[in-house]
């Protein structure tokens, strides 16, 4: 089973385009079969490093401003220095755009790790080289079936971290619990993992922010124990600008089993329906219609004219 063949939150239809893809690798644009770093790398080792995800649409880099104000925030939180600084990483995304001649329908992934060491180990006075900074770009068009099925989630018993744990504010390259709970979903045949937080309360899934339909109104986390979620953020302030009331608290599963409508958003998605949670039906079972409003407004405020 591969994401780009089922309904997953991440799901893309498959693009021959991204075979002959460039990936910028500390400065070089090289063939995607040569991006290549060190088996010495303190991302590839320890998960050292901070990354963000882009959705290019309509030749325009949605949120841009606010994704480089995380993953700068990111790298400061960890007393990691971007060397490009803010410029270059500007610059180098137009220039792996321009190499690979896109315009709409790509996402890319901006990721920054400590870089080499002199062994492997934690300890970050072992760096030999300044941050490895890499930049991928491919086309991904996600699956329709998301939408108009919806996702299936499963509540998986790995539980959100607090800031104090594992601060998930920070787009860290550790994502080991988020995995552990996305594999008890797929083994129980659901597309993503619902997650709660430490004190039972839900958060969010393993790679999005989770909202339900109640009366009429919008329900989601306080972010706490959750991503801070830049799509999650846009659909907040867009349903309230429409008059639509958008409640973030703490929700239990009761609650939720109970809802409506569910969703979740995504920088690769957007607003993506959920029509089945624990092997329960929401709702009547199909995507419902403030969920399709939610998704209308968001993509009015966020998307070129």
């Amino acid at each position: 089973m591969t994401t780009t063949t089922t309904t997953a939150a991440q799901g893309y239809v498959p693009d021959p385009r991204n075979d002959g893809v460039l990936v910028w690798v500390n400065g070089d644009l090289v063939p995607k079969a040569q991006a290549v770093v060190s088996v010495f790398d303190a991302g590839f080792g320890f998960g050292d490093g901070v990354w963000e995800g882009l959705r290019l649409v309509r030749g325009r880099i949605l949120q841009r401003e606010a994704h480089l104000d995380r993953l700068f925030e990111g790298a400061r939180a960890i007393a990691l220095d971007i060397p490009q600084g803010r410029a270059g990483i500007d610059a180098a995304i137009d220039g792996v755009l321009a190499a690979n001649g896109m315009t709409d329908g790509a996402h890319l992934r901006l990721m920054v790790t400590r870089g080499v060491k002199a062994t492997a180990n934690q300890d970050p006075r072992f760096i030999l080289s300044g941050p490895t900074v890499v930049i991928t770009a491919e086309y991904k068009t996600p699956r329709p079936e998301a939408r108009a099925r919806g996702l299936t989630l499963f509540t998986s018993t790995f539980r959100t971290s607090g800031p104090d744990v594992f601060d998930l504010h920070l787009n860290s390259h550790s994502r080991l619990n988020l995995i552990q709970a996305l594999i008890q979903a797929i083994n129980a045949g659901a597309d993503e993992a619902l997650m709660l937080d430490p004190r039972g309360f839900v958060a969010s899934c393993n790679s999005t922010n989770f909202f339900i339909v109640r009366g009429g109104e919008i329900w989601t986390s306080t972010g706490n124990y959750s991503f801070r979620g830049i799509t999650q953020r846009a659909v907040i302030e867009a349903c309230r600008a429409a008059g639509i009331t958008v409640r973030e608290g703490d929700m239990t599963l009761a609650q939720v089993y109970a809802a409506d409508e569910a969703f979740v958003t995504g920088t690769l998605g957007g607003v993506t329906p959920v029509t089945r949670i624990d092997g329960r039906m929401i709702g009547t079972g199909a995507p419902g219609p403030l969920t399709d409003r939610a998704r209308a407004l968001y993509e009015a405020a966020v998307y070129p004219v």
